[in-house]
């Protein structure tokens, strides 16, 4: 059975993207720890991401950085934080967070609630091209 994630790829759940190329597709988290938190994942599906080939992985990392740099640029926030958890989907993602503090990357804190109007914005400023 598809991942959630491939599911969101293939546009059999709705999604707000905020950046695709061939290989990869970027979209922001519905339960946001900040603004911009956004989700970048490979549209192979593989479980884990340290199983991704070096290629695959390096070629992710790029792509990332020019979401992060775009979500830098956009959203008000020191840094853009990388973590990477991989146990709630069984597809490999990475999480790029708008950060003030270390504080923001804790899981554990509520989560943002925005209403779709708002997360369509906020997709949007991140997807604007250049």
């Amino acid at each position: 059975m598809a991942s959630i994630f491939s599911r969101i790829i293939a546009g059999e759940i709705p999604s707000y993207k905020v950046a695709e190329n061939d290989d990869f597709y970027a979209f922001l988290d519905i339960n946001p720890l900040t603004e911009g938190h956004t989700l970048v994942v490979p549209k192979q599906e593989v479980d884990y991401l340290f199983d991704l080939d070096d290629r695959t992985l390096a070629e992710m990392m790029i792509f990332a950085k020019r979401v992060a740099v775009k979500i830098k640029r956009e959203i008000a926030c020191k840094r853009v934080a990388i973590v990477v958890l991989g146990l709630e989907v069984p597809h490999a993602h990475i999480h790029l967070i708008p950060i003030q503090s270390e504080n923001d990357v804790d899981f554990r804190r509520e989560k943002l609630h925005f209403t779709p109007e708002e997360f369509r914005k906020i997709a949007a400023k991140l997807s604007e091209q250049e």
